[in-house]
């Protein structure tokens, strides 16, 4: 039998996990799987304690767990987010699905967790923690407590760009999907961070990519080292949408376009 557990806070609903539990926030996955009968689901814990606050801390940006795709597309001060915001689903998936839950959706869904990554995103949990979302996403089926917010860096002028790449438009699910923070300094890249989605078992920065980007200019002479490195040290895996083989070839092509800002 499926057992409903509400909690005042967020962290009495940590401490109401455990097996077979999953934590429910806007329920476009958990009641999914509630409705298909998943047997590994024994348990929803959700909370009554209000996570849907976008702040400006610094030059950082702070997003609730609970803040909706749409409340990210209605707030000014996720205005950069909306590219990603938008792709993911329609608008009845966009008032439901929550960033929290965007990091804990598997492939091909979890497009904005990609932009959060290539933002420097931080996760905070319900315990206090703070943890790096590189990390977190790699432990995400363990994870260490509740997320209660993800900071991300705000970006300056048009340095943050997204890219869904999908065979359905405009509300198919992502063959792959990139992102990048484009800073620079004097005029050449400086601490550059490019992730993928569909990539590899979660969300993952291109290392290879961002090094080899450090001290470019942003042209298409100044990007072929990188176009070069594109898929090193990545895994992308075969599925139904896309062969492992298809997003190698394909992944140097839409990162020049993404780089580039071609369309």
């Amino acid at each position: 039998m499926l057992e409903v557990v509400t909690t005042a806070t967020l962290a009495e609903a940590a401490a109401a996990m455990g097996p077979g539990a999953r934590f429910l926030g806007g329920g476009t996955l958990v009641m999914r799987a509630a409705n298909e009968g998943d047997p590994t689901l024994r348990r929803i814990v959700r909370s009554t304690e209000r996570l849907d606050r976008i702040q400006t801390e610094g030059n950082r940006i702070r997003i609730g767990a609970g803040v909706t795709m749409s409340g990210l597309l209605a707030a000014r001060e996720t205005a950069f987010l909306a590219p990603a915001a938008r792709a993911v689903g329609g608008p009845q998936v966009r008032n439901q699905a929550t960033v929290g839950g965007n990091l804990h959706a598997p492939h091909p869904y979890g497009d904005l967790t990609v932009a959060l990554l290539a933002l420097d995103g931080i996760v905070h949990l319900s315990n206090g923690q703070d943890m790096a979302l590189e990390p977190y996403l790699a432990a995400r089926a363990h994870p260490p407590g509740l997320v209660a917010a993800v900071s991300v860096t705000q970006p300056m002028g048009e340095a943050f760009r997204f890219r869904k790449v999908s065979r359905i438009k405009p509300k198919g699910v992502s063959v792959l999907s990139m992102a990048a923070h484009l800073s620079r300094s004097a005029g050449r890249l400086s601490g550059v961070r490019i992730a993928y989605g569909a990539m590899g078992p979660a969300p993952v920065r291109a290392a290879a990519v961002e090094r080899a980007l450090e001290g470019a200019d942003l042209s298409a002479t100044g990007i072929a080292s990188a176009l070069a490195q594109a898929t090193v040290g990545l895994e992308p895996p075969d599925d139904a949408l896309a062969s492992a083989w298809y997003r190698r070839e394909v992944a140097p092509v839409h990162l020049r376009r993404l780089l580039l800002g071609e369309p």
